[in-house]
Parts: C-alpha cells; structure tokens; sequence
C-alpha cells in the first residue's frame, strides 16, 4: 500500500467513525425525543396515547392528509402509521373520511381533541427552544447550520433510495 494510499485510508477511517457516531446520535435522540414527550405526557396526566402518537399529532397540526402523504411528506416515519391512525380515530384524536374521488383512501384530520394534544407538544417545544437559547446550548447559527447539515444528508439519502437501483 503506498503512503497516499495509507493517507486517504486513515482518513476514510476517521470519517468512518464520525459518520458511525453520527448516526447513533441521530437514532438516541430520536429515542430520547419520544422519551421526553412521554415524561411530559406524563407530568401533565395524559395517559392514553403514547409519544410516537402525539408526534403524529403534532406534525399534521391544521392538515387534512391520507395516509400516504404522512409518510411522502416526512409527517410520519414509521411503519405501523395505520396502526396509530386507526387508534387515533378510535380514541377520538382524529377524524377520518373516506376521500370521494378514490374511495379507497382515507383522509385524516385532527379533531378538537387531537387539537389539545397538538398544543401540548406545541407548548413543549417552544419551552425546549427558549431553554435551549437562554442556557447557551445552542443559538440561531447553530441550529441553522445543524438543519442545514442534516438536510444534505437527508438529500444524500433520499437520492440514494431513488437511484441506487
């Protein structure tokens, strides 16, 4: 191996690492995020709907949406959304019809209900990003360059889910 070629190696190797820790950063705060939307639920005596829920909630806000648009428009990640927006309906947190063009779709929105949980969420979130100013964790420039930085990523991703095959 010539020395360019150690050079170039070592170097992939450390942003190797970087990238290795950056990704479980991103997956534990993800984690760390449904924890503390659960610990505030918790607080304010909201038990019947869980963390992953009240995202949901939260990122569809004054939206009327079918299930596949939550997930093409980044409003919900995971797997099992029809799980929770069955559950959702159920628990009267949204409200659901049956769209009149395709009738096998469905759109949701949220319900006066959904609404208050909506706000909760709102309300914790406006308190983190206060906190996160006052105390010197992170200011405008910081939070702009992380979203930045983690939109290239998510570009990066996304192309290589479109066109890798």
């Amino acid at each position: 191996m010539s020395m360019e070629t150690r050079v170039v190696a070592a170097g992939n190797k450390g942003f190797m690492t970087g990238y290795l820790d950056a990704l479980a950063l991103v997956e534990r705060l993800h984690r760390l995020l449904l924890d503390v939307i659960k610990d505030e639920f918790e607080r304010v005596g909201i038990l019947d709907i869980n963390a992953v829920q009240a995202l949901l909630l939260f990122n569809i806000g004054d939206h009327e949406v079918t299930a596949g648009e939550l997930k093409t428009r980044g409003y919900y990640q995971g797997s099992n959304v029809s799980y929770n927006l069955k559950k959702l309906v159920e628990m009267g947190y949204m409200h659901h019809q049956r769209c009149e063009i395709d009738r096998r779709s469905v759109r949701v929105r949220l319900t006066q209900r959904g609404r208050e949980i909506r706000e909760v969420v709102a309300d914790l979130f406006a308190r983190h990003a206060e906190g996160l100013q006052a105390k010197g964790v992170l200011g405008a420039d910081g939070i702009e360059d992380i979203t930045q930085a983690l939109r290239r990523v998510e570009r990066y991703w996304t192309d290589q889910i479109r066109y890798i095959y």
